[in-house]
């Protein structure tokens, strides 16, 4: 693994967030720190996401990415933004591509043995499962551990306190992206003592026994 994804280990957990104002982002990185969890995943779900990212660009105690990227072109602007990796829902070879090509570390989405053809192809070694819950959990990743031994995962969709456990015992298993932590409704409402409290509740859920 290299230098970033051996940081997302050892966080354990990725925040997943929606922004809809780019405004909540500082307010939203004291919160992320505070609680113990220097890192979030941006996504391009909103209006304001770029916006988002280019604002916390000179957090460097911040380790920001951005998600949902479904082209190169959204990829190179996040990257110009200040994202620090790229996540997609899927997997799109131009996208996974154009990150390699620049040496943006990428975690494109897979969800069948064909995608997990496609990584290998690209000579990739962590890639994210999603939606993780949907399509099985962790018994899919137990079973995708066989004849994909040396792929490891990043599964987000459904991640919750409930089940993040199961998910982090795995040995396949990176780091859990999750979003309750990091509503939009708490953005909305400015619920950042929230934020910070379920972030360290997290970070408490995540440590290695």
């Amino acid at each position: 693994m290299n230098e970033l994804t051996d940081q997302l280990a050892a966080l354990r957990i990725i925040p997943v967030v929606a922004i809809d104002s780019a405004d909540d982002a500082m307010p939203l990185a004291d919160a992320l720190i505070a609680g113990g969890l220097p890192c979030a995943e941006i996504t391009l779900r909103t209006e304001d996401g770029l916006k988002a990212i280019r604002r916390l660009r000179d957090r460097r105690e911040l380790l920001v990415g951005a998600g949902t990227v479904h082209s190169a072109k959204q990829a190179s602007e996040s990257v110009e933004a200040g994202a620090r990796f790229i996540v997609s829902p899927g997997f799109n070879p131009r996208t996974v591509a154009w990150c390699l090509e620049n040496r943006v570390p990428v975690f494109p989405g897979i969800a069948t043995p064909t995608d997990l053809e496609s990584a290998l192809e690209f000579g990739l070694t962590v890639v994210k499962f999603f939606p993780a819950e949907t399509l099985g959990g962790v018994r899919t990743l137990k079973a995708f551990s066989g004849p994909y031994g040396g792929m490891k995962f990043i599964p987000t969709g459904g991640i919750s306190p409930a089940n993040l456990a199961d998910y982090l015992k795995l040995e396949c298993v990176v780091a859990c992206g999750g979003s309750w932590m990091v509503s939009p409704a708490m953005l909305m409402e400015g619920r950042f003592d929230e934020i910070q409290r379920l972030t360290a509740e997290a970070v408490g859920l995540a440590v290695k026994k």
